[in-house]
């Protein structure tokens, strides 16, 4: 039962990887950001980013055009992942 857990929330893991990936492409098509699956990816990974934009601010890195939170998103999710296996 243990391994089943491990295996589920690693594919939970990856599944989030791989809607913020495609929430950073969507960014750069501001024509498809008005879909209904561009809303559901951003509902999605917004929970885990907002944390990601909160701590880059008080760190100081969150100022300028670009949004780094995704990149601490894969670096935070690949390090629970590499935890859990």
């Amino acid at each position: 039962m243990y391994y089943t857990i491990k295996v589920a929330l690693s594919l939970l893991l990856r599944i989030m990887d791989s809607l913020i990936l495609i929430r950073v492409v969507l960014s750069f098509f501001p024509t498809l950001q008005s879909s209904k699956i561009s809303y559901f990816i951003y509902q999605m990974t917004e929970p885990i980013l907002a944390p990601c934009r909160a701590i880059l601010d008080k760190l100081g890195l969150g100022m300028g055009m670009f949004d780094f939170s995704p990149i601490l998103a894969f670096l935070l999710l690949n390090l629970i992942r590499n935890i859990i296996i």
